[in-house]
């Protein structure tokens, strides 16, 4: 009886044992997901007649400030930055302001969501500081939204921005000065709201501000305005559209890039033919004759001339009324020569023509000295066609699916301006079989007016094709790659064939765009027919929050 015990004692006392060794993980309670509270400020939030340069705000827990310099907005804005310590954890920040407030007006501190719990970094969202100068807080607002004029979807951080519209106001202001109000659109809103106005008349702007001064710079800057001055108080909502202007033509001093050759910067859009510039190169007063090319992705257009022996030469730039010329000294230096490649690489689809590029401009072509066979080595019709500027010879033939063809260039085939002739030549093309390609069929519904241009978009936004109308509402998109793509229609209305974005000083808005509502899968050796309602605004969906998953730690 006694062994028995024992052994049953000893049994127990070895799982106890064995359960104690067990480790488990402490899951430490429910997750924090409240953010801070303002304990207390110092002076009172939505204090008056505010005299102070320094402002105390304390917190219930341990906040830190996260992307301060751009969460935080201050309305009317300040010419020096507040300083706003410390940028450590910390239960109470101050703020110290840097200028001169002000008389009689109403200041917000908007801090966005900067002000986060220091462990799981909720955000005190949107949380406001307002004082006032005055002897009472001003509490009118306006509301819109905003968009792009061209591409689907805004930027984030947008500035929203009000103007006084007084004796002293001129359109220059959006260039030279502060605004009166500002607000943003922040990280994932499209919407805004300015609060805390006085009554008056105002300029309303929308900016997207890459500089973050609170200027318009044409250069980087995007730009949306309200033509009519508004009035506060009223209840409108309003829309903004942000568009890059297209800046005036302007040239910069030429660089020398060879002993044939100068690259010549410039600003401005001159995508079509009659705004490119036209070019006078002289040694002294004698003519150089020249030709004028673009370089290829960058803003520089490229004068070719033949090599002069001559210490300086001058070049006058002219394009519409602008006119500026330039003196610059020549150098010795290698010259450029002949070569011609293919300027596409991988098979080519029947949509597409085969195309060569030279590295010098081609002036002479003898198609006697070109041929081109298929596989069978049978002749094949083709015509060839220059584009001078673009420096790219096109083969134009009708291509056949899954055929091979040699085009061969004899030598002396083309001549450049340098008098430099080709040896002998040959490029081989592999056209595509027409099943591996999609055909889209976009039926235009409710047009308002003509001409339209319609572009078939990837989903960066790049026009992969174009199609302009007059009058046809059944456009057809063929060969296309499978892929998944959507639709740009702009209303073209000086009938220049190109998308033209607005202008501030000259009040004028972009041209419309509408995009189609979703995307379109067009597969391979499929025909896609789809409507396209122009009536119907595009809305983009809204972003979905990222929700993080529990991690629950469960005892063994």
């Amino acid at each position: 009886m006694g062994k028995t015990l024992l052994k049953y004692s000893a049994a127990l006392l070895l799982v106890i044992l064995a359960s104690c060794a067990k480790r488990g993980n402490i899951t430490g309670g429910a997750k924090d997901t409240i953010a801070p509270v303002l304990n207390a400020s110092f002076p009172k939030n939505f204090s008056t007649e505010f005299k102070g340069n320094t402002i105390k705000l304390t917190f219930d827990e341990f906040i830190k400030l996260k992307d301060l310099k751009k969460q935080l907005i201050i309305s009317p804005p300040l010419k020096n930055d507040p300083l706003i310590s410390p940028q450590t954890p910390t239960k109470t920040i101050t703020i110290k302001i840097n200028d001169t407030l002000q008389n009689n007006t109403t200041y917000s501190f908007n801090f966005g969501q900067s002000i986060a719990d220091n462990n799981e970094g909720n955000p005190y969202n949107q949380f406001k500081y307002v004082f006032s100068t005055g002897k009472h807080i001003d509490s009118l607002a306006i509301s819109g939204k905003v968009k792009d004029a061209y591409f689907k979807d805004v930027e984030s951080f947008v500035s929203v921005m009000l103007y006084d519209v007084n004796k002293n106001f001129n359109d220059s202001i959006v260039y030279k000065q502060m605004p009166r109000y500002i607000t943003n659109t922040l990280d994932s809103l499209k919407t805004f709201r300015l609060e805390n106005l006085q009554a008056g008349k105002y300029l309303l702007v929308a900016m997207k501000d890459y500089n973050s001064n609170n200027k318009f710079d044409p250069k980087k800057d995007k730009i949306g305005f309200y033509k009519q001055f508004i009035s506060v108080p009223n209840d409108t909502v309003y829309e903004l559209e942000l568009f890059k202007e297209n800046l005036p033509f302007k040239a910069f001093k030429p660089t020398q890039a060879s002993g044939n050759r100068l690259l010549l910067g410039y600003e401005g859009n001159i995508k079509l033919k009659e705004n490119r510039p036209k070019i006078v190169l002289k040694n002294k007063e004698q003519l150089i004759p020249s030709i004028l090319t673009q370089l290829p992705k960058k803003d520089s257009l490229q004068v070719w001339y033949k090599p002069i022996k001559t210490d300086s030469l001058s070049i006058e730039v002219t394009q519409n009324d602008y006119k500026k010329s330039f003196t610059f000294k020549v150098k010795d230096q290698k010259k450029d020569t002949l070569n011609i490649k293919i300027a596409q690489q991988g098979t080519l689809s029947a949509k597409n023509r085969f195309t060569l590029e030279s590295a010098t401009p081609l002036v002479k072509f003898d198609s006697t000295k070109m041929s081109l066979v298929d596989q069978d080595v049978k002749q094949v019709p083709f015509t060839t066609e220059y584009d001078e500027f673009e420096q790219l010879l096109y083969l134009n033939f009708q291509k056949e699916a899954d055929k091979e063809y040699l085009f061969k260039l004899a030598a002396g085939s083309v001549t450049d301006l340098f008098e430099k002739s080709n040896t002998n030549l040959e490029f081989k093309i592999n056209a595509n079989a027409l099943e591996n390609f999609g055909n889209l069929i976009v039926n235009l519904q409710n047009v308002k007016r003509f001409p339209v241009i319609v572009e078939l978009t990837n989903s960066k936004g790049d026009a992969i094709a174009t199609t302009y109308t007059d009058k046809n509402t059944s456009l057809n998109f063929n060969l296309l790659d499978p892929a998944k793509y959507t639709l740009r229609a702009i209303y073209d209305d000086n009938k220049n064939t190109i998308y033209d974005p607005g202008n501030f000083l000259a009040k004028q808005y972009a041209e419309e765009v509408i995009y189609f509502s979703k995307e379109i899968d067009v597969r391979a050796n499929w025909d896609v027919v789809q409507a396209f309602d122009l009536s119907i605004p595009y809305t983009p969906e809204p972003k979905k929050k990222k929700v993080k998953k529990k991690v629950e730690n469960k005892r063994k």
